[in-house]
């Protein structure tokens, strides 16, 4: 599926090259779509949302990506081999983002955000340490609430677009 990219440089200024991408929720191939991402892309940073369908109104801001753990079956009812995302990898990857300082700084008008250090050993934990993995450190992820009366799309679009900003304001800071 092609990246939609129309009207999403809104807000986040015109130097950005934003590409929205669904990955599939199984462990592998979701996987290889990170790697390509990396690998053709090259981003300076790559941020992932995945649905906290147990979430009501809440942004959760995830540190880190776990590399071990993973028995739950995906969509086509496999998990990774010995429940480990990369077999060479170090247990855990934190992000270069420090989401504790984003978490303190920013507030969004009608949604709660939160700071975490466990994305749920699910396919969300698994892209984003293989992300991390492959990028360095240099991607975060969002989990965000699932569409309602009190979190429209407008609404959390608004919200990813602080965080998002806020993101990028890390990584100028490091770049200088």
């Amino acid at each position: 599926r092609k990246p939609r990219t129309e009207g999403i440089h809104q807000g986040l200024g015109k130097t950005i090259d934003l590409r929205i991408m669904e990955l599939p929720v199984v462990y592998q191939k979701a996987k290889e779509q990170v790697l390509k991402i990396w690998t053709t892309l090259q981003p300076l940073l790559t941020v992932h949302v995945g649905l906290a369908s147990s979430a009501k109104a809440i942004i959760i801001l995830e540190q880190c990506g776990k590399n071990k753990g993973y028995k739950e079956m995906d969509a086509c009812g496999f998990h990774p081999e010995g429940g480990c995302c990369m077999l060479d990898g170090p247990e855990k990857i934190e992000s270069t983002i420090n989401m504790k300082t984003l978490w303190k700084n920013i507030s969004v008008e009608g949604i709660d955000i939160i700071f975490s250090r466990d994305a749920g050993r699910y396919i969300c934990d698994y892209t984003y340490y293989a992300s991390l993995y492959y990028g360095n450190g240099r991607a975060a992820f969002i989990h965000v609430p699932p569409l309602s009366k009190s979190v429209t799309a407008d609404s959390l679009g608004k919200a990813l677009q602080t965080i998002i900003l806020e993101m990028l304001k890390q990584c100028g800071e490091e770049r200088e």
